[in-house]
């Protein structure tokens, strides 16, 4: 188990595998013997909490937040507060550098009274406008530990040029990490999103092959967040 932390799954813009992120992260954790609070903050296409809260227990806290407004914001916090032991992964949604650059001081400056840590994984593509809203990211949310994931389903990660040969790569890495977001085959990704499962119960739910390939990806999943987080 880990001390209760904050991860912002982010990339400002959608498509780049943001909600998939958040999949592994929560089954990561929960695995882990973690307690787990999800904050679903896209509105228009909850994914990953319609995924999750039929299934919420405990150890498992499921909440819509908009992110957008300083409300959203202010119950963020109130729910960090009221949930210490509860690990926070707030999955975001396409537009959330706006919220961010607005609103995001609310959470920032509580960090200290909260006890907790913020940590980010940055979903990118290969196109450069993912690695300007990391920039626009940085800039509103200056100190916090960004990991940026280079989210391999669209290609190993030598093609990810933009990034690969930016400054922002060696700011990243003074702090944080460069990671390789692995590939789900999108059958089974389109499952996971279209029979609303987490991953542990689609492990039991799928068909054999399904149930191959996402151990296969789980475990990927498994080695990045452990290279990031424990320093393995």
């Amino acid at each position: 188990m880990m001390n209760a932390q904050i991860f912002y799954v982010g990339g400002s813009k959608g498509g780049v595998g943001k909600s998939k992120m958040s999949f592994a992260l929560i089954d990561y954790l929960l695995g882990k013997g973690n307690k787990v609070f999800l904050v679903e903050s896209d509105n228009s296409n909850p994914d990953v909490y319609k995924a999750h809260e039929p299934h919420k227990n405990e150890n498992l806290v499921c909440g819509i937040m908009d992110l957008d407004n300083s409300d959203g914001w202010l119950e963020l916090v109130d729910s960090a507060e009221d949930y210490p032991e509860h690990i926070m992964v707030i999955n975001s949604a396409a537009r959330s550098n706006t919220g961010i650059a607005m609103y995001g001081a609310t959470l920032k400056d509580t960090l200290p009274q909260l006890n907790r840590e913020l940590t980010t994984f940055w979903m990118i593509n290969r196109q450069r406008d993912s690695v300007e809203l990391l920039r626009d990211f940085i800039n509103s949310f200056s100190g916090a530990k960004v990991n940026v994931c280079r989210n391999l389903y669209f290609g190993k990660a030598d093609k990810f040029d933009v990034y690969n040969t930016a400054r922002i790569k060696e700011v990243i890495e003074e702090t944080g990490h460069t990671l390789d977001f692995p590939a789900l085959s999108p059958r089974v990704a389109d499952r996971l999103y279209s029979d609303r499962m987490p991953i542990w119960v689609a492990e039991k739910n799928f068909r054999i092959s399904e149930r191959v390939e996402l151990s296969r990806w789980k475990n990927l999943c498994a080695r990045l967040f452990e290279a990031a987080l424990e320093g393995k």
